[in-house]
């Protein structure tokens, strides 16, 4: 995957260009058209451009809300961090009507700066670009260079100036060199490199600055300001980002490319789960949409996992195994019938005697045994030993986590501008895979039972760690740990964890089948359980996504919760 550092410069744009998974691999060019970035051999997946992207209509304060966010953290020696003005004064070609109509759509009242004036034909032509070309939007950020040395600098503002008088300081230049070296993401040539013709010093600076902000966003980091970004009249998001910071040297295990490699692997397996997209709902006043993939073959998303899996790797002949609460199993028993395998599922004994049915209408063999799903899994693990079985992962594993992060990819296709998602967690798979394909661009917010909170603890504790699993949806949110493959994933991409109560989950059972007649079990209705009780508290028109994961319920206990 190839990221980019994007400037303004006399020639136009310098753009520094590097693989993300090779640092050697990289280039410096200037061109006349930022489309020519975008457009260019490598196909950067990631664009961190210095130049803002999203216009208001009329402006409150000092200027769009990113602005005056990020105004505050870079002290008094902080480079221009530029009022944007609104659209109509951005497009308006000579400076007096600029002044003239930004202070009519301002308030208080404010004109525009020579220095803001003279990047307007650079702002105008990336608003065209993106408006025009829907397809960019998810790929071009904008950034501020002084933002990303800030948070190079361990959250602190810079006590040299990179300028004084519009001319380069040399203390100031040398400062943040140093700290794209400390930072340990770009090689030497491009930290020492010169500029191009028709490029500053200053500008392949803050190109790079940016380089290290695309390189965040694309192994999974990036912050934003404000989070979630805001969105224009055009539905271009309107927001700053910068790195968020995860240590040195730390690299994802699991890119886009293998997600959507997956997905064509699987696609002739699986059912495209369909989405529902609504108006206000929920108590929220904004739009929701709902990932319907209770739908999916066997009940739940599993499925994709289970497919991934057996896909990519060469089964023995003692066929496949795997430990489940449930939902697993039959997804691993649905995907071995499908491909012509032998298949033994492990559950434990709180698994729900619906699953287990289900596990077996698929030609499984299952094996019921202990008190928890750590149970079964040591009963799974022994069997592989014994017979050589290839064993499928619930969560665990990256077949897995690639498999059902396919969700999300046709989640976008299917409903883009998304906000923030809510992902149900139980070991952490489905979270893994969804957080991994939206890494930086969407903010994924986890829900999990207060009685089962696995991530939750992790990311407080800062690994994994055990937890006591007492929950009404244990039989599919019920992992004791998550592992550290889903925790070295969502610790840098997952915004929090949402805590809901047991009452919440069946409240939510209840108005999905009231209002919507889906026969949810608990652990599939929980994200939406964080939404209706108010455990994640969107803000206003904020673009929320719901994970329905999973409809193998018992009937006669949905009839009961519902028609107490």
């Amino acid at each position: 995957m190839w990221v980019a550092g994007v400037d303004g410069c006399r020639a136009g744009w310098i753009a520094v260009l590097m693989r993300a998974d090779d640092p050697n691999a990289h280039r410096i060019i200037t061109v006349p058209a930022f489309a020519a970035i975008a457009d260019a051999p490598e196909r950067p997946a990631v664009i961190a451009v210095d130049m803002p992207v999203g216009l208001p209509e009329r402006t409150e304060g000092s200027g769009r809300l990113p602005e005056q966010l990020i105004r505050r953290l870079l002290g008094e020696r902080q480079s221009s961090v530029f009022a944007i003005p609104s659209r109509r004064a951005v497009e308006a070609m000579d400076y007096a009507e600029a002044c003239a109509v930004a202070a009519a759509t301002s308030t208080p009242a404010r004109k525009v700066s020579r220095q803001g004036f003279a990047i307007f034909p650079k702002i105008r032509e990336i608003d065209a670009l993106l408006r025009a070309r829907p397809d960019l939007v998810s790929r071009v950020f904008e950034v501020h260079p002084e933002l990303a040395f800030w948070a190079l600098n361990t959250g602190r503002a810079l006590r040299e100036p990179k300028k004084v008088k519009s001319t380069p300081h040399g203390p100031g230049m040398a400062l943040r060199r140093a700290l794209l070296r400390r930072s340990g993401l770009l090689p030497e040539p491009l930290v020492a490199a010169s500029p191009p013709r028709g490029a500053a010093e200053d500008d392949l600076l803050d190109a790079l600055a940016g380089l290290t902000v695309a390189l965040d966003l694309a192994t999974g980091g990036g912050r934003s300001f404000p989070d979630p970004p805001g969105r224009d009249a055009h539905g271009l998001p309107v927001a700053i980002w910068t790195l968020r910071r995860q240590p040195q040297g730390s690299t994802m295990p699991i890119s886009r490319a293998d997600i959507e490699a997956a997905h064509a692997r699987i696609a002739p397996h699986i059912r495209r789960t369909p989405v529902l997209n609504l108006g206000r709902a929920f108590g929220h006043d904004g739009p929701v949409s709902l990932k319907l993939e209770f739908l999916q073959h066997a009940g739940s998303f599993k499925t994709r996992g289970a497919f991934n899996t057996l896909l990519s790797n060469e089964v023995p002949a003692a066929g496949v195994a795997a430990a489940s609460g449930g939902n697993h199993g039959a997804a691993v028993a649905y995907a071995a019938k499908q491909l012509g395998v032998k298949a033994r599922i492990f559950v434990p004994e709180i698994s729900s005697p619906a699953k287990i049915a289900v596990i077996r209408s698929h030609g499984a063999d299952v094996v019921i045994g202990g008190a928890r799903y750590a149970d079964a899994q040591a009963a799974c693990d022994l069997f592989v030993e014994e017979s050589g079985a290839l064993r499928v992962h619930p969560f665990g594993a990256t077949s897995t986590i690639v498999g059902q992060g396919t969700a999300a990819l046709e989640w976008e296709q299917d409903a883009p501008g998304l906000d923030t998602v809510l992902v149900a967690v139980g070991g952490g798979g489905l979270i893994s895979g969804v957080a991994r394909w939206w890494a930086g661009r969407v903010k994924v917010v986890g829900v999990e039972p207060e009685g089962s909170r696995a991530l939750h603890a992790a990311l407080a504790a800062g690994q994994p760690v055990d937890v006591d699993v007492d929950s009404v949806a244990a039989d599919s949110l019920g992992a004791k740990n998550t592992g550290d493959l889903v925790y070295s994933i969502c610790r840098g991409t997952v915004d929090h964890v949402a805590l809901v109560t047991d009452p919440a989950i069946r409240d939510a059972q209840r108005l999905l089948w009231r209002d919507y007649r889906v026969a949810s079990e608990p652990g599939g209705a929980a994200a939406l359980a964080a939404l209706v009780s108010g455990a994640y508290k969107p803000r206003s028109g904020e673009r929320v996504g719901v994970l329905l994961c999973g409809a193998n319920v018992e009937l006669a206990k949905l009839a009961e919760i519902t028609h107490p």
